[in-house]
């Protein structure tokens, strides 16, 4: 599962979606973001939805996105839409991008 950065901007969701692709090819795992649900915290949006990620794995629940009308064919990728799906979670991984190019990515595993 992967709970994408998603901020719903053409140029960085198109960007991350290709990364996504690049990395996980065919395996093609549930993607969303939670950032529709709460809005974007800026600073405290990393650790908001790190906890919605290891829910996630915990509850084997992929967490929706919700208000996705026209889901740009260009983002070829697994969006987990509308409503939360059941799913096997074994490790999760959670990106963040900030300004001025802060990037970070966690992974977090079941154990």
């Amino acid at each position: 599962y992967i709970n994408a950065h998603g901020t719903a901007t053409r140029d960085g969701d198109a960007a991350e979606a290709a990364a996504i692709q690049s990395v996980f090819g065919a395996a093609r795992p549930k993607v969303s973001s939670t950032k529709g649900a709460t809005g974007h915290l800026l600073g405290g949006a990393g650790g908001i939805e790190s906890v919605f990620t290891v829910l996630a794995i915990r509850d084997q629940m992929a967490p929706p996105t919700i208000n996705i009308v026209n889901q740009d064919p260009e983002c070829c990728i697994n969006v987990c839409k509308d409503k939360p799906q059941q799913t096997e979670i074994r490790a999760a991984v959670k990106n963040n991008f900030g300004f001025g190019g802060t990037n970070a990515t966690l992974v977090f595993k079941r154990v």
